[in-house]
């Protein structure tokens, strides 16, 4: 059953979002402005008479921390010693292994870092890399190793792994190959910056002009018409020609393609194979039809996780199936395990007669309340259904979730809206717990309101499931006379409103959007007006019914305009009708392929984590579920964007 509650209840639970300060909490939050401001005379004014205040560790960190630079080593270990195993523990650890790092003190570092967790959290790339310099400084040669590892898999290193990086150029750990096909991926994605600073390793002759990075990643095209006829005979000018190739075929894959056939003659094989690679993925993410083409033209040169993927979601939109079965059986295996790729590597067996072995894998996903686990699921005829309803939380587990100190902590720091912090304490202590733990902790985010804990912490158990708590319904009274108002799914709003905000109430995202249904200022503008909302203010954005009524307004307006198709609706509602329109093909499409094929990837993953959760929410409501296959439908080809769209 899901959860209900009262208006009373909502406001009993909100009540400390409006009340007054204890005292000890205003000298507290005076302090932490006084640490941040460096002011060592209001944080200790501030300070004193916290000693037995919940986040007193917290004062203890700000203390040593304000004099970090000139604390003595001692000092320091008292402190890790006193708060071991917590998050003020780690973060002061990171923080020293910092200081050791700038003043070179390496051998304190060798000894300092494996005292790091190095599991969860994995230690940030600028302290491994700390850590294996500290290990070069003595000539340790396995970190050689470990440093070839980190520059094959690390994407966007700190300037921490640049003297890593040129010792093992030092070493010949590193070949001429090695750098050119970094200085690639970086350029690939849109980081000049960062394959100048892999450039840098070559011989100088070999390096590019300082601006010509720069120069192809403004204007690509004009960059390679400015070429000499001889650019070819150097490695330096084929590489950077195909970083201008890849460039272009970014804004468009046509144009690259075309730019490509001027100068193909000069390139090797595997030289055309990577442009043409390039000009796949690029081409797959605009949708192109000659997109399967032009990754079948790279031949053995299409690599790259981003690249494969997108050359299968070509050959999926246009359904060609032996070609995406074959894409699937080159990718990697990390890639391949993925579940969009188990379950499409497994339609695409079963579309060429190998029904055996799409069973197979559909069965490796099968059951997981995911977008890919339900399909598979159905794909086996398996019926959707939850997982036994653990036990509730004995009396006993809740109290020793709640007296837990890091959960103590973080609900003081929810208290006081000092959410960043709050978070990573809560994280810190659903750490490596048993399911037990998890489904009590989860109880206690649940009783205080904390409806993004709850969710994030019953998800993570792994045999004992609550999933009226995965899936918690807050709110439901007040929520649901908007959505009947709009004549809208239920299940759906609740699904959207999950992934949007995960019901905190004053989220405001990055871009500007804000409340449960995270609504942007002008949609809210476009859609008051559509509504006929008079006198309506922007401050009213993050009025709980305010952004219910906004929201599931707007979610009726893209569904009006957008066929009464929750799938193209969700993409509309998260980048915008316009575009949700502009992804259709021209030909018809399964619900699920073009789920799969949105080139946004916030949006893409967005999409499929809304339709999976409107399944989930239907099961937790007991209402009877379509199954998510029939909730995707199939998305025709449609006009284009209409005038009046906001985005």
């Amino acid at each position: 059953m899901p959860f209900r509650l009262s208006a009373f209840a909502i406001s009993a639970c909100l009540i400390f979002s409006g009340a007054a300060l204890a005292g000890s909490d205003e000298s507290f939050l005076a302090a932490r402005d006084a640490f941040a401001a460096g002011n060592r005379q209001a944080f200790e004014r501030n300070a004193a008479g916290l000693q037995t205040h919940v986040l007193a560790p917290y004062i203890d960190y700000y203390r040593l921390r304000m004099d970090l630079d000139t604390a003595s080593a001692d000092s320091v270990e008292i402190f890790l010693e006193r708060h071991a195993d917590t998050v003020l523990g780690q973060r002061l650890r990171a923080d020293w292994l910092r200081l050791l790092a700038k003043n070179e003190q390496w051998d304190a570092y060798r000894q300092e870092f494996p005292r790091l967790p190095q599991s969860s959290p994995t230690p940030d790339a600028d302290l491994r890399c700390h850590a294996l310099r500290a290990r070069l400084a003595v000539a340790d040669a396995v970190a050689l190793d470990e440093a070839k590892l980190l520059w094959d898999t690390l994407d966007n290193p700190p300037d921490a792994c640049d003297p890593v990086f040129s010792a093992l150029v030092g070493a010949g750990r590193l070949s001429e190959d090695d750098v050119w096909v970094r200085a690639r991926t970086q350029m690939e994605a849109r980081r000049p910056g960062g394959a100048r600073s892999v450039l840098a390793l070559l011989p100088a002759s070999a390096q590019p002009p300082g601006s010509a990075l720069d120069s192809i990643a403004a204007n690509p095209a004009r960059w390679l018409d400015r070429q000499p006829a001889n650019f070819s005979i150097t490695r330096r000018g084929r590489e950077l020609a195909l970083m201008a190739i890849a460039r272009l075929a970014r804004s468009d894959a046509r144009d690259a393609e075309r730019a490509l056939e001027v100068i193909a003659a000069r390139f090797s094989a595997a030289e055309r194979g990577y442009a043409f690679a390039q000009i796949g993925w690029r081409g797959a993410m605009q949708h192109d039809p000659r997109a399967v083409q032009w990754c079948r033209s790279a031949d053995d040169a299409l690599r790259g996780e981003d690249a494969l993927a997108w050359c299968a979601r070509a050959a999926l939109r246009a359904g060609k199936w032996r070609v995406l079965r074959d894409i699937v059986e080159r990718m990697p295996e990390e890639l391949a395990a993925k579940q969009e790729w188990v379950y499409w590597g497994g339609r695409a067996r079963s579309s060429t007669g190998h029904v055996d072995q799409a069973n197979a894998l559909y069965r490796m996903i099968a059951d997981e309340p995911t977008f890919y686990g339900l399909l598979a699921s159905e794909e086996l005829g398996q019926a959707h259904h939850l997982p036994p309803q653990a036990a509730a939380p004995t009396p006993d587990e809740l109290r020793r979730a709640e007296a837990t100190p890091s959960i103590a902590r973080a609900l003081k720091l929810f208290e006081l809206d000092l959410r960043t912090e709050a978070v990573r304490e809560w994280n810190w202590a659903i750490r490596d717990v048993d399911d037990r733990t998890l489904l009590a902790a989860a109880h206690v985010a649940l009783n205080h309101s904390l409806w993004d804990r709850a969710i994030n912490t019953a998800d993570r158990t792994r045999r004992e499931h609550d999933y009226a708590l995965r899936y918690l319904a807050p709110m439901r009274e007040q929520i649901e006379p908007y959505v009947q108002a709009s004549a809208l799914d239920l299940a759906w709003v609740y699904g959207l409103m999950r992934q949007e905000s995960r019901f905190i109430m004053r989220a405001r995202s990055s871009a500007g959007a804000q409340g449960l249904m995270q609504v942007m200022p002008a949609t809210a503008r476009w859609v008051a007006k559509k509504i006929g909302l008079r006198d309506y203010r922007n401050s009213q954005i993050a009025d709980t019914d305010t952004n219910l009524l906004l929201g599931t307004s707007y979610m009726r307006l893209v569904l009006d305009s957008l066929d009464d198709h929750p799938v193209l609706a969700s993409a509309g509602y998260n980048a915008g009708p316009g575009r949700a329109k502009r992804w259709r093909a021209a030909q018809s499409l399964e619900g699920a392929v073009y789920a799969e094929t949105i080139p946004f990837d916030e949006t893409r993953d967005y999409v499929k984590k809304v339709m999976a959760n409107a399944v989930m929410y239907g099961l937790v409501f007991g209402t009877r579920e379509p199954g998510l296959k029939r909730r995707l439908g199939t998305i025709q080809p449609g006009p284009g964007a209409q005038p009046d769209d906001p985005v």
